[in-house]
């Protein structure tokens, strides 16, 4: 059995641990990336990149719901399901070469090809893929093993028709009918962009939750619009699935047909991911556990304890997103290396504010502190803004003028702390909004920012103008107020 020695050894070569290992060179050059699956990333192979190209595809297919509006209409779109999933592939293997082509510039003698388990916490062994063991010794590891889907045991009765994510960008086709399980972030996309494609899609959840959504006046409105498009029910009684030939059965209580059974080309389990440690054997490294089995860490520094072990990334089951990921590997591999050569230099990293984005049609954003989180902190300590965009101006214009817009910020600082958006731009609008949150401006100070006439973004002013009066700093807001402009 062959023996490594090194400074850092870095489980994982996804997004996490490609961003520990550039962190942890800037202190040595005696650095390990062990990876035992493909290269690529989460996001490039199964995630962010494939669902917004079918996303993308979607929008297009969609045009023609515009119809009767601008006086300018659309024959029926004419999908081509393989041409539809041939571009997603071709375009995804793109963005995985990318990736491929960073991780072919690193030195060969840095990259090892295998699966990683603890043996302590300062020994790994690594199974490579000639099936030849090698122990590797390092002063400092890295977890960055990401997250795999999980799949509820009584989705596993649809056999073969069972798909994940991962599952549906490998079709060559589409789908004619397909039953969504899990209306978070991914089933959310995915099922209204394959509905907007042209499948039958009904989607179910079990807890009444709606994405990252946590306000339940913005929750209950996008429950309602995306019932526009397909059947949702977010609390669904689902009481039988079963596989029958080349379909799925499934049987529910449907909220006007009572109960009722219903055949799908697929089920596509869209159901949350799990951190990957169980093949980690992770109890050898004599770390406390949570109750999920993830290892208690200080988020700010990504130190497991007081330990020579470090985590990153979707594994850390904090927020699975790859900025996020990015960010953490970065902590990570940082500390991983400064810590060498004085193990007490162990420090706190920038984490910026919390910002989301759901790439539905009305989009959804989450940015900073959450109305749950506000209300652990005392019911009269924070204050509401809101605009609904069903009469803005330039929301109009454009004929997307469906949303709502919540803001939250501290009664007596007048900080502006978090918000929730379910409507048009929301994915630039969180970045504004995650940006003054980070800069810790005060809603007054906001609203002396300049906003062009006319844009969506006047939404927002309104609702800080809204939140202002509730904070008890400025007047109570003018509607339809001359100087903002008309329809703002």
């Amino acid at each position: 059995m062959q023996t490594l020695s090194t400074d850092v050894a870095i489980i994982g070569a996804g997004t996490a641990g490609l961003a520990a290992y550039r962190a942890a060179r800037e202190h040595t050059d005696k650095v390990l990336l062990i990876e035992g699956g493909p290269h690529g990333t989460t996001c490039a192979r199964v995630g962010c990149m494939p669902s917004k190209l079918l996303i993308a595809a979607a929008e297009h297919a969609h045009h023609a719901s515009h119809n009767g509006v601008f006086g300018v209409d659309y024959a029926a779109p004419k999908i081509d399901g393989k041409k539809v999933m041939q571009r997603v592939q071709k375009e995804r293997d793109r963005f995985v070469g990318f990736v491929l082509k960073s991780v072919d510039s690193f030195p060969a003698q840095h990259k090892i090809s295998g699966y990683a388990t603890f043996v302590n916490q300062q020994q790994l062994q690594v199974e490579q893929a000639d099936g030849t063991q090698l122990t590797i010794n390092a002063h400092r590891i890295v977890i960055a093993t990401g997250s795999s889907p999980f799949v509820p045991e009584f989705l596993k009765s649809a056999g073969d028709r069972l798909l994940i994510n991962d599952d549906l960008f490998e079709l060559t086709d589409l789908p004619q009918s397909v039953a969504v399980f899990g209306p978070g972030v991914i089933g959310l996309e995915l099922g209204q962009a394959l509905s907007r494609l042209g499948v039958k899609v009904v989607m179910f959840g079990a807890s009444g939750s709606l994405g990252p959504l946590q306000d339940e006046k913005i929750r209950d409105y996008a429950h309602a619009q995306f019932n526009q498009e397909f059947y949702l029910d977010s609390a669904a009684k689902v009481e039988h699935i079963s596989h029958q030939g080349n379909s799925v059965q499934v049987r529910y209580q449907h909220r006007d047909k009572g109960l009722i059974s219903e055949s799908f080309d697929y089920l596509l389990a869209a159901t949350g991911r799990r951190a990957n440690l169980t093949q980690l054997r992770i109890e050898n490294a004599d770390l406390t556990l949570d109750d999920l089995g993830v290892p208690v860490h200080d988020r700010y520094t990504g130190q497991c304890g007081q330990s020579p072990i470090f985590i990153a990334g979707d594994v850390s089951n904090a927020i699975p997103l790859l900025h996020e990921a990015a960010d953490e590997g970065k902590i990570a591999g940082d500390n991983a290396g400064r810590s060498l050569k004085n193990a007490a230099d162990v420090r706190a990293g920038l984490r910026r504010t919390p910002i989301g984005v759901v790439f539905t049609e009305p989009q959804i954003a989450t940015v900073g502190l959450s109305l749950p989180q506000l209300k652990q902190r005392g019911e009269h300590c924070y204050a509401i803004g809101e605009v609904s965009f069903e009469d803005q101006g330039r929301s109009r214009v454009m004929h997307k003028n469906i949303g709502l817009l919540r803001v939250y910020g501290e009664q007596g600082t007048g900080l502006l702390l978090g918000a929730e958006m379910f409507g048009p731009a929301a994915e630039h609008i969180a970045h504004q909004l995650a940006w003054v949150i980070q800069m810790r401006m005060t809603v007054p100070q906001i609203l002396d920012l300049p906003f062009y006439h006319p844009v969506i973004e006047e939404g927002v002013r309104t609702a800080l103008r809204d939140l202002n009066h509730q904070l008890h700093i400025g007047p109570e807001m003018v509607e339809k107020c001359l100087d903002c402009g008309p329809g703002a």
